[in-house]
């Protein structure tokens, strides 16, 4: 994996109800990797997705996840390094960005 990049491995036993945490999910994407995972909102919806789902969990409204089994549940989440340029924590990141040179204003064929 480039070094832009940080890969993270989540285990569910079959059963475990993880609580929702925003930050851990920031900047990632997510692909389940084995079993399912069942996501419940904040007021009760709950939805499952399986082998091969690619999610994105950041800013949902999302109380927890579930393994509703059998067998466990692996999710794999690629996020940016906090390093990188492109990264929410980078420097630029928070900058006004109205500016755009002419250069740049040009439509493309």
């Amino acid at each position: 994996m480039s070094g832009g990049f940080r890969r993270r491995e989540v285990v569910l036993a079959c059963g475990e109800v993880r609580p929702y945490d925003p930050a851990a999910w920031h900047d990632a994407i997510v692909r389940v990797e084995d079993g399912q995972v069942e996501l419940e909102t904040a007021d009760g919806a709950r939805r499952r997705f399986g082998h091969g789902a690619v999610l994105c969990l950041a800013g949902l409204p999302l109380r927890v996840l579930r393994n509703p089994g059998p067998g466990l549940v692996t999710l794999i989440a690629i996020s940016r390094n906090r390093t990188d340029s492109f990264s929410s924590e980078a420097p630029s990141y928070n900058q006004e960005h109205d500016i755009v040179p002419e250069a740049e204003k040009q439509s493309c064929p």
